[in-house]
Order: C-alpha cells, then sequence, then structure tokens
C-alpha cells in the first residue's frame, strides 16, 4: 500500500459521513509538481497528482503487447485506439485535477460522459477501471485474439483493484471503480460511432483501385495492397474539423528531367543510399517499427512514459501528456492519410529504379500505401510536439524503447529532437523523399497546435 493509501481514508470516511465535497488549491504545472503529496488539498483528501504513474504505463505497455498479437492493428488502427484510450484516462481522472478541465465537449462525436458525484474517489482505482473497461471493447470484440487480451486486462485489473483497494472502505472502492467503468464504457460507445469501429477487419481493399500516371503510387511487392485507402474518408476526427484541415499542400511537381526538384529529391535519397553512415544506418533501423512491432504510435507513447519516469511525472501529468499525445496521433494519421490518398505519390523505390538504377534497394520494405506524406514524421511530430507544449522545449530524455532488440539507447536534449530523428529516418531508409518527410512533420504540428488550443486548464 502506498504512504498516500494509508494516510487518506480516515479523512475520507469523514467527509463521506459528513457528505461534504472536495475543496482545492491550485496546482503547479507539469513536472514541478513531483510526488506533489505536500501540495494535496487542505481537506486531506487525495488528488489525481499525488499518486504515481504506474497504472496507465501497464496498460499502454500491454497495448504494445497486443498490437503485436493482435491481427489488424496497422498504425492508423493502433492510433485510433491510442485516442480512445488517452480520452478515457483524462476524462475519469479529470475531475481529480483541480487545475483541469473536461475536453469531451470540444471533442467531435464524444458526447456527455458519465460525471463524478462530488464524493471522494481512488484515483488510480477509477483510472484502472477505465482503461481496463475502454481497452475490452478496443482490442476485445471481434479482433482475432479477443479472449486473451480480455483475460490479460482481467489480470491487470485484478491486480491494481489489490494494490489500490487495499485498505480503502469498500463503498469507496466500488464508487471509484464503477465510475472508471461508466467512464471507459461511454468512451468506447462514443468510438463505435466514428465510421472506423472494427477496423482491425478492414485494412485492406480488394475493390480500391489507385489513379494512374507516372507520378502516381503503384505497389512496390508482388500481391500488395494499398493499406487503408479509405480511412480520411470514413473516420470522424476527435479534433480536426475535417480529415484534410491540416492539409499539406501539392508535392513537388513530378519530373524525370536531371535539372528537377523531383528529380533532385529521388537523387538524395539515391546518393544517401550509397554512403550512409553506421549512426544514419542506425538511425534508420532504430525507428523502423515495421510490422510485427509496437510500431510508430506504440514508439510514442513509449517516449510518454519515458519523458514522465525520467522526470518524476504524477498520475495527473500521465493523465494530460497521454490524452494529448494519443488524441494528436489519431488525428495525425488521419490528416496523413488525407494526403497519402488526395495525392497518391510514387514511393523513391519505383522511381530511382525507373529512372536512376534499376537494381536499386532500400534499407526498410517501403510499406503498402503512397509516399507523400511521412507518417512516420507527422505522427511522431503530433505526438511529441503536444508533449513539448505541455512540460517544455528544453526537457532532454534518454530512449529506451530498442534496449531488448540490441541498440543502445538514444538521448535527446529536448523532446522534439526525436520526432525530427524519426522523419530523416525514413530518408536514410529509402522510404521517403525529403519533401514527405518534411511536410509530414509539418502536418503533425498542425495537428498538435489544434489539441493543444483545447480548454484543458480551468
Amino acid at each position: 500500500m502506498s504512504k498516500v493509501q494509508l494516510t487518506i481514508f480516515p479523512a475520507v470516511l469523514m467527509l463521506l459521513s459528513a457528505g461534504c465535497s472536495e475543496k482545492t488549491t491550485p496546482t503547479a504545472t507539469a513536472f514541478a509538481v513531483g510526488s506533489a503529496s505536500t501540495a494535496r488539498a487542505d481537506n486531506a483528501n487525495p488528488l489525481v497528482r499525488d499518486f504515481g504513474v504506474d497504472v496507465p504505463d501497464a496498460y499502454y505497455e500491454l497495448s504494445r503487447t497486443f498490437t503485436i498479437r493482435t491481427g489488424g492493428f496497422t498504425p492508423p488502427v493502433q492510433a485510433r485506439a491510442y485516442g480512445y484510450m488517452g480520452l478515457a484516462l483524462y476524462e475519469a481522472l479529470v475531475s481529480g485535477m483541480p487545475n483541469n478541465q473536461s475536453i469531451a465537449s470540444q471533442l467531435n462525436g464524444i458526447g456527455a460522459l458519465p460525471q463524478p458525484k462530488g464524493i471522494p474517489y481512488v484515483w488510480p482505482l477509477v483510472a484502472n477501471a477505465a482503461m481496463s473497461e475502454v481497452m475490452r471493447g478496443l482490442w476485445g470484440d471481434k479482433t482475432d485474439h479477443a479472449a486473451q487480451n480480455i483475460a490479460d486486462l482481467d489480470a491487470l485489473e485484478a491486480q491494481f483493484v489489490s494494490q489500490y483497494g487495499a485498505g480503502a472502505p469498500p463503498g469507496l472502492a466500488k464508487q471509484s471503480i464503477d465510475f472508471g467503468h461508466a467512464v471507459g464504457a461511454a468512451v468506447f460507445a462514443a468510438s463505435m460511432g466514428d465510421g472506423e469501429h472494427q477496423s482491425y477487419l478492414t485494412n485492406f481493399s480488394a475493390n480500391y483501385v489507385p489513379p494512374v500516371g507516372a507520378a502516381f503510387w503503384v505497389p512496390t511487392a508482388p500481391g500488395q495492397n494499398a493499406l487503408q485507402p479509405y480511412w480520411a474518408a470514413k473516420i470522424r476526427p476527435l479534433v480536426l474539423a475535417t480529415s484534410n484541415a491540416c492539409d499539406p499542400g501539392p508535392p513537388p511537381a513530378y519530373s524525370e528531367q536531371t535539372d528537377s526538384p523531383f528529380y533532385g529529391e529521388a537523387k538524395l535519397d539515391y546518393d544517401l543510399s550509397k554512403s550512409l553512415t553506421p549512426e544514419q544506418l542506425t538511425i534508420a533501423k532504430y525507428w523502423a517499427d515495421g510490422a510485427g512491432t509496437f510500431s510508430g504510435p506504440g514508439h510514442s507513447m513509449i517516449i510518454v512514459a519515458e519523458v514522465l519516469a525520467q522526470h518524476g511525472g504524477t498520475l495527473a501529468d500521465a493523465a494530460e501528456a497521454y490524452a494529448r499525445a494519443s488524441i494528436a496521433d489519431a488525428d495525425a494519421f488521419t490528416a496523413i492519410w488525407s494526403a497519402k490518398y488526395q495525392y497518391n505519390l510514387i514511393r523513391p523505390v519505383t522511381y530511382i529504379r525507373r529512372v536512376i538504377d534499376p537494381a536499386w534497394t532500400t534499407v526498410l520494405p517501403t510499406p503498402p500505401f503512397p509516399e507523400y506524406v511521412s507518417a512516420h514524421s507527422g505522427q511522431s511530430a503530433a505526438a511529441l510536439a503536444t508533449l513539448e507544449a505541455l512540460f517544455g522545449t528544453n526537457v532532454p530524455f534518454v530512449d529506451h524503447a530498442k534496449d531488448a532488440n540490441g541498440f543502445a539507447p538514444r538521448s535527446f536534449d529536448h523532446i522534439f529532437a526525436a520526432a525530427e530523428e524519426a522523419g530523416m529516418s525514413r530518408v536514410y531508409a529509402g522510404i521517403h523523399f525529403m519533401s514527405g518527410n518534411l511536410k509530414g512533420r509539418a502536418v503533425g504540428e498542425c495537428v498538435a497546435g489544434k489539441v493543444d488550443a483545447l480548454n484543458w486548464g480551468r
């Protein structure tokens, strides 16, 4: 049992018997909060900031296991799930965060969510119940590993109930769990109407026919079909007014003339591939995050966890950080997929083999969708720009995401530097042109700006 648990429940019992409501004092911003136990509300009733980040971290970690073993959780599908996970976490806890307010009414299609009953809650139990419940819908339902995923969620939820429910008045624990479950269920119910419910079943459409022309994307491997070609047309974004609200504008005009900007971009990829330094090759492989891994969105959420852990984040910090980054990641994929299938640009491997060197190969396999713009650049920029908006532009961190894969940790002097490196990795890998990288980054920053412009504070 935590120190917070040992000291708060007598006060909780007094409040419950007296029917008092919680009084709060303002909390410090971001990492200045730290453990924040001394900044507790003046009636000794705990706030969200009085707890650690173990609950959300554990559920996001479990989601990465789910991504690897559950069929159909391609990056757009995974990011969509993260958007609803982050929202459920934040909305379940926001009433215990005196400097924050609900964002549900500011989002598209979410509607009214369950409201607290004005009594104290055990906030980790609330978070635990909300995340387990929304994930049962997102990662259970008709997935090919529903039973296994739900069993793992049940076990994780039971673990935290044992940890944080010990010593709590039974009525208070039940009230906390019931409220979390209600929020998680309501968020999942809202997700079902966004146009991409059960999208893990519909990644590829045999009916999609890409446009024909020299500049347009064609499959880069035998039997390859386009991934989620109708995503942007079908999905309801969370924050964006429309899927193309962050349209990057067209790519450089297609040309095979050696003095043209388009040829110059391809020649840059080609020349780089012939002279990659060991560090550039490491970067290309470090950020690969391809099929069978926790994928790009999973890597971004690892960075959220790392920043929180390395700078003493609280549960309140985690609730807002995961919500901002997850919602931004979800809408970034919508904006990116809008651009990809609007412009349908050829991939470097197709152009270079046609125009420069028919035997050219890439460092990594080319994904099954158009080039412009880079999803790695866009989703990384969206998620990490929201973290910098929340925590500051001079927050260093060390990324250990690939320690288990034999890579050395990578250090960054500020959060967004990781997004810049992730974007460049795709140029080094021969998968993207430089314009796809830079414009993808701009799309991600545009999405992050709209997420950060929500009224998060009171």
